[in-house]
């Protein structure tokens, strides 16, 4: 039997959008699925650059598992790039946090219970706000 997953900490804004290559139709394309936590493993290690310690840190798994999310995530948007499919954002976020202590946003993945204390400042001033749940889409498919 397989570990459970842990609780990822998401900070930016993800929805359900597409990326396609141009001239083509949804219905010619395969997709590929991307979820919120590789979308952020992106953001967190080549959009701002963090050492993959900090970045694992801030999402709340260990390095090794951030390594995993961030190269299937890489993987996933050079097969979209080389061989011309459609990337879909699935937002698998299942509770949206804010700290009244010092303000900081956040969301965590549905895959596990949250944490009780903000991640920054530690205060356990923490409100959440429950999500609707989409699917985590970690398969290929076409589009009918």
């Amino acid at each position: 039997m397989p570990r459970p997953f842990k609780a990822r900490r998401i900070y930016g804004e993800y929805t359900a959008d597409y990326y396609k290559p141009r001239g083509l139709k949804m219905s010619e394309l395969e997709e590929i699925f991307l979820g919120a936590d590789e979308i952020e493993a992106l953001r967190l290690a080549d959009l701002e650059d963090k050492y993959q310690n900090d970045a694992a840190e801030l999402m709340g798994v260990s390095r090794q598992t951030f390594g995993s999310i961030i190269k299937r995530a890489h993987q996933k948007v050079a097969d979209a790039l080389i061989n011309r499919k459609a990337i879909r954002f699935i937002p698998v976020v299942s509770e949206r946090m804010h700290c009244n202590s010092c303000g900081r946003r956040w969301a965590e993945t549905a895959y596990a219970s949250h944490s009780e204390n903000c991640p920054m400042c530690e205060s356990t001033a923490v409100e959440t706000e429950t999500m609707p749940l989409s699917g985590h889409g970690r398969g290929k498919r076409r589009n009918i």
